[in-house]
């Protein structure tokens, strides 16, 4: 963990002043007028490489004492949220894990590479640290519209659910995304996951 912190870290007083004009305005970035929220259902499976994960990383999959329904979306920590996808999509090199470490299915805080799920608990621990809420920051499981499974990182404000997607620069709401929504990590226990109730149509793309 702590060389994982001490590359997140160094991304990350890197990429201030390199993303910080790049931060856009709130309203030319996402309406907010009307705020959307996933619909969680009950309790469900765990994802096989999470449930690894958490064997290693007690810490990272307790219950959360302190749950909170949603932060407040500031401009602070707008800017946040912004700032740490940007940052994190441009310091870890993409790669499968069966590229990188020759097994199918693989979790765990990147060392300067990973894939999908390992960028969305980069950005957990980086919010975190920055003084987030743990149950507002949920690692969400979805189906891209090519039928691909694809993790994302959900985090839940006041505003709405919005998506930090290594795949996209930009902070959507979860229904300006392209995915169909099947599962996320528990407010109240970070070792725990939930269903989640996406009714929305979603193409999926024929091979």
């Amino acid at each position: 963990m702590s060389k994982f912190k001490g590359f997140i870290a160094a991304a990350v007083a890197l990429g201030m002043a390199a993303f910080i004009l790049a931060i856009p305005a709130r309203a030319d970035q996402i309406d907010f007028t009307n705020p959307a929220f996933v619909q969680a259902g009950g309790i469900t499976s765990i994802p096989v490489g999470a449930s690894e994960f958490c064997k290693s990383h007690h810490s990272d999959c307790k219950a959360n004492p302190h749950a909170v329904a949603a932060m407040g979306l500031t401009d602070a920590r707008w800017n946040e949220l912004v700032q740490i996808n940007n940052v994190i999509n441009a310091a870890i090199v993409p790669v499968t894990d069966e590229d990188y470490y020759k097994v199918s299915e693989y979790w765990t805080y990147p060392d300067g590479y990973g894939d999908c799920e390992d960028f969305a608990l980069a950005k957990r621990k980086a919010l975190i640290d920055a003084g987030w809420n743990p149950s507002t920051l949920l690692i969400t499981v979805v189906r891209e519209t090519s039928g691909s499974g694809h993790a994302v990182l959900m985090v839940r404000t006041d505003r709405g659910d919005l998506v930090l997607d290594n795949q996209d620069s930009r902070v959507l709401l979860w229904n300006q995304t392209p995915y169909q929504y099947l599962k996320r990590q528990s407010q109240a226990d970070a070792g725990q996951w939930v269903d989640l109730v996406d009714s929305r149509t979603v193409f999926v793309a024929s091979k």
